[in-house]
């Protein structure tokens, strides 16, 4: 859950951002904030006594889901469940620590679901069969992220998304439409910029963090060949989208500096810009803020190729692969992801605005079930586009690091990205020997 989230989860969301790394992807917080506590390992009882099972959520922003959380892990017959509320500044990177010590989770969360990483080192289980025929049900381009050579190894919890958030008595006044191309972003921001109130914020960053990803699918690319082993964004249609953004990034109308980031609504709500990139979490306060006076929209395309573009993920469910009692923590996983989806509801429904994981229970998140969050669900279903697994961190920092050259320093496009993207292939040579 995005809201009030810290900046982890909206990193992840930067879920389609992959230079939000660097910057700092999500919607439930930005970067994972999860808690570095230290939860004991799993243990199974003998004596046909129920196991007891360790598991991990990051601190979600949004009140009210650590007690559903706990309250549903009690509700669990087949074994104890200890749930551990992690407030780790950094929970990806507990996560990943704890799995490497005997006081590993049996059962932990993870943006966008465990890192090819931990699949190939073993440390999470193959979750194909508790998915079983439910698998149809998930949304495919979100499972697919999931899954690893034909397995899966995450349950989707919820879908958290970003969008353009747009001022319409701002436009209107400067007699503006909502921009579909990059070109018109860059023309309405401007238009619509005023002594009082600017243009276009997308964080503190001119957006080149939670935006760096969206660049390459807005100029209709793909980051990798669809057989992985190449990448593919180094393409002219990437130079001429980053040569527009940067016409933008250095106009009167991009906002650099507000009073909150990208994954918070202030600089929206506030009269800071009449435009902001933002996420579906924040719609509950931009509502309260502005009632009706505003809209949401996709990321806009860029060029003849190009396709509007709205980036999302969601945290999912792993299972600790050499945990204690891994057969109790899969059935656990499937009996909460799978089989319970009142409670799936309830975790995208209760606490913000979300849409689930699943296509199924899309008509009972009545948050999302009409007026922008309805279009927020539809622009998602439409053009929801999400990290590949193997977008790793070094080919994200060697990706982010030409973005920023060319954007804030000037440098040729060609060059830088034809560096990165050489980078890109060493990981995947790496990642596929």
């Amino acid at each position: 859950m995005l809201p009030a989230m810290t900046i982890s989860r909206r990193q992840l969301l930067a879920l389609g951002g992959g230079a939000v790394a660097t910057a700092t992807l999500a919607a439930c917080g930005s970067n994972t904030g999860r808690p570095a506590a230290t939860p004991s390992a799993s243990s199974s009882s003998s004596g046909g006594a129920k196991p007891t099972l360790a598991q991990w959520y990051h601190k979600y922003g949004e009140d009210g889901v650590e007690q559903a959380v706990k309250k549903w892990a009690a509700e669990y017959p087949d074994a104890t469940v200890n749930v551990n509320w992690s407030l780790a500044s950094n929970y990806s990177q507990a996560v990943s620590s704890a799995l490497l010590t005997a006081n590993a989770p049996d059962v932990f969360e993870y943006e966008l679901g465990p890192t090819l990483d931990m699949i190939k080192a073993g440390q999470v289980a193959d979750l194909t069969d508790i998915v079983g025929d439910a698998k149809s049900d998930f949304m495919a381009p979100l499972l697919e992220r999931f899954t690893w050579d034909g397995k899966i190894y995450g349950i989707p919890q919820t879908v958290d998304m970003q969008l353009l958030y747009y001022r319409k008595s701002a436009l209107s006044k400067a007699k503006q439409k909502v921009p579909t191309t990059l070109d018109e972003l860059a023309t309405v921001a401007n238009a619509v910029t005023t002594s009082d109130m600017g243009g276009f914020f997308a964080g503190n960053d001119g957006g080149l963090g939670v935006l760096a990803n969206v660049l390459i699918w807005c100029a209709g690319l793909d980051q990798f060949s669809s057989d992985n082993k190449s990448a593919t964004f180094n393409a002219p249609a990437l130079y001429d989208a980053v040569t527009k953004y940067k016409k933008l990034f250095d106009s009167k109308g991009m906002v650099k500096s507000a009073s909150g980031d990208w994954y918070e609504p202030s600089a929206f709500v506030n009269s800071e810009a009449a435009m902001q990139w933002g996420g579906l979490w924040d719609m509950p306060k931009v509502q309260e803020s502005l009632g009706d006076d505003f809209g949401v929209a996709p990321f806009p395309s860029s060029g003849g190729s190009g396709k509007q573009v709205v980036p999302f993920g969601a945290f999912g469910a792993a299972v600790n692969a050499k945990g204690k009692s891994v057969d109790a923590a899969k059935a656990f996983v499937k009996w909460l992801w799978v089989d319970q989806t009142d409670k799936q509801v309830a975790f995208s429904n209760d606490f913000g605005y979300h849409i689930p994981a699943r296509t199924s229970l899309f008509s009972r998140a009545d948050k999302v079930a009409s007026g922008p969050g309805a279009e927020a669900a539809k622009l998602v279903s439409e053009l929801g586009k999400v990290n590949s697994i193997l977008w790793t961190p070094a080919t994200n920092e060697a990706y982010a690091a030409a973005l920023t050259h060319v954007v804030k320093n000037g440098n040729d496009p060609k060059a830088e990205f034809t560096a990165a993207a050489s980078k890109a292939n060493a990981e995947l040579k790496r990642i596929n020997g």
